[in-house]
């Protein structure tokens, strides 16, 4: 682990990351040395930082320390973790804060590679998002309404959980974008109330754009969902899951999906 561009493991108790979730993070995954769509997630990171007043450190500084760390572990799971920084007891951000800036390596997780080709089962959640515009899309150290909807489920056959907001409107998974197909078309939830906009999120509408698929950002609840040609659910991660099974519902066949897959596989950064 890296903080603030040096080897270490601790940060200063006042920091506000610990103490108010106050920041935002990314995470990458490493592949032979290299990062992948790392300049994509530094514009996420940035703009994120630009939504909560906090100064994102320098696009060449991160990547020098992400080179580093790249040649000692060339294949894992990269987290960065940028927070305002260290201040005095209260809420009211502290004027002129350093931010903080945190790097963690991982392995790789050992997921089922039929998951990738057959698809996955998904728990649908009862934990309801709530609605918070002014954070929608970001992804901020906030995040114990998706550690309580991970914890509603010990069943190591479930891959993801399915989350809607309040009024019933699908969002995501717990820890990833969701798409469904439907008539030919893809369709992937509106995240201006709620949710986080996921770089791989980003990068599937753009390849539909590019091989002039339809697709387009639309509000539908489950019973939409349930009705779908298909599902399937993407992070940086694990790249793209079709969706095999959701309560009572099965899909056996993925012919979009492993499409996207294809165009995702040949796409540039």
């Amino acid at each position: 682990m890296l903080v603030n561009g040096e080897p270490g493991k601790l940060i200063s108790i006042r920091d506000r990351g610990l103490l108010y979730g106050d920041g935002v993070f990314r995470t990458l995954r490493a592949t032979r040395g290299k990062a992948q769509h790392w300049p994509l997630h530094y514009q996420k990171i940035q703009s994120d930082c630009k939504v909560l007043g906090i100064d994102c450190p320098d696009f060449a500084l991160l990547t020098a320390e992400l080179d580093g760390l790249l040649a000692a572990h060339p294949d894992g799971v990269l987290k960065l973790i940028v927070t305002r920084g260290e201040g005095a007891r209260g809420y009211a951000p502290p004027s002129g804060a350093a931010a903080t800036h945190l790097w963690d390596v991982s392995p790789l997780p050992d997921y089922p590679a039929g998951w990738a080709t057959d698809g996955i089962k998904v728990h649908l959640c009862e934990l309801r998002l709530s609605q918070q515009p002014r954070l929608a899309g970001i992804k901020h150290l906030n995040r114990l309404e998706n550690v309580l909807a991970a914890a509603e489920w010990n069943d190591a056959s479930i891959a993801e959980g399915i989350l809607l907001d309040i009024p019933g409107n699908v969002i995501a998974g717990t820890r990833s974008n969701l798409f469904m197909v439907r008539d030919g078309e893809l369709l992937t939830p509106d995240l201006s109330r709620c949710g986080v906009a996921g770089v791989q999120r980003a990068r599937v509408m753009e390849c539909a754009a590019t091989h002039n698929a339809p697709c387009r950002v639309a509000q539908f609840g489950l019973e939409q969902l349930l009705a779908a040609d298909e599902v399937f659910l993407v992070n940086s991660v694990f790249g793209l899951w079709p969706v095999r099974e959701l309560q009572q519902r099965s899909w056996n066949r993925h012919p979009i999906s492993r499409q996207i897959q294809e165009w995702l596989s040949h796409a540039s950064d």
